[in-house]
């Protein structure tokens, strides 16, 4: 009861085939959540919320309506001003509000994956776009604490899904060039071996690699740091043929894994940021669990269709087993 869940739920293009199978695991948890009663917030970051549109007064795109998340500064991580997070589901809501919720959800992301053959559409500023992964987690410095605030919750659970990997956060920097008469605040690119992440409340310092999972592992490292009691769990989802190249940039020495893998089209890597981190598979994950024969079906017909049935219920339910065990 003294538990709150917070779920991060990738938005970005690359999504659309396999948005409606991450929703299956994101519902299994918010069922979850709604049968112990314990508090949840879902965002999807996305970079699509406020686009940008031509000012002809000004001669340039600019953000309408969009206040600005932060004052810039010399050396502080440069947020993408299009970045910003949807708060689609949450436990404040009534149960039959949020079914509503979830059904429209749902609707928004089968037009995705269905292309033209749909008969629903998308509202413009729900529309997929890029990954600002490292940009949630630094507004989870934020989110979790006001959270524990508002749902009065000792330890908060944040689980991140996913199918990719976000880019590096530059860094705003003053620029000077000898062409021009001022300098101005513009931006720098981190690189590995020579940029760093302060914590200044923490007094740590943490080195920002050039690879995209290093620096997200970096960011997951500061935020562990800043709220230990807080598991952060991350479910990637992944395409059959990736599973290989991913698994092994955590367990390249480790066939243990990857067996793990073949035989369950799941597994969870150790060597990552994440407290937990789990793959699965999207076509595993996209294989229906219904017990449907019929009518005239031998009993040998009913046998294996119930075979089959229990198999694809126990890789749909294994985050949710792993994630419970975690928790308690």
């Amino acid at each position: 009861k003294n538990h709150g869940l917070v779920f991060i739920l990738d938005w970005s293009g690359s999504m659309q085939n396999v948005l409606q199978d991450t929703l299956k695991q994101l519902y299994n948890l918010i069922w979850f959540c709604r049968k112990v009663q314990i508090p949840f917030d879902v965002y999807a970051f996305t970079q699509e919320w406020y686009r940008r549109e031509y000012d002809y007064t000004a001669g340039e795109y600019v953000n309408k309506n969009q206040q600005s998340h932060y004052e810039p500064k010399q050396d502080q991580l440069a947020i993408d001003g299009e970045f910003n997070l949807m708060n689609l589901f949450t436990n404040k809501v009534n149960g039959k509000t949020l079914e509503e919720q979830m059904i429209n959800i749902w609707r928004i992301a089968e037009s995705f994956g269905r292309y033209g053959n749909c008969h629903y559409r998308y509202p413009p500023r729900l529309s997929l776009s890029g990954t600002p992964l490292n940009e949630s987690l630094v507004t989870l410095h934020q989110l979790i604490p006001q959270f524990q605030t508002e749902n009065n919750v000792e330890k908060v659970q944040c689980i991140i899904l996913t199918d990719g990997e976000g880019s590096q956060i530059p860094y705003n920097r003053t620029v000077q060039h000898h062409w021009e008469p001022d300098e101005f605040l513009g931006t720098s690119s981190c690189h590995g071996d020579r940029s760093f992440l302060r914590d200044r409340k923490l007094g740590r310092t943490y080195k920002l690699p050039g690879g995209y999972r290093q620096f997200t592992d970096a960011l997951l490292t500061n935020l562990k740091d800043r709220f230990p009691s807080t598991n952060f769990i991350g479910i990637r989802v992944l395409a059959p043929r990736d599973a290989r190249y991913f698994i092994g940039h955590y367990h390249w020495d480790d066939d243990k894994i990857l067996n793990e893998w073949k035989k369950n089209k799941s597994c969870t890597i150790t060597k990552s940021g994440y407290d937990a981190y789990f793959a699965v598979s999207s076509s595993a994950l996209a294989q229906d669990a219904e017990f449907d024969v019929d009518d005239d079906a031998t009993k040998a017909q009913i046998k294996r269709a119930f075979v089959k049935s229990l198999k694809t219920k126990k890789l749909n339910k294994k985050v949710l087993g792993e994630f419970i065990e975690l928790v308690a």
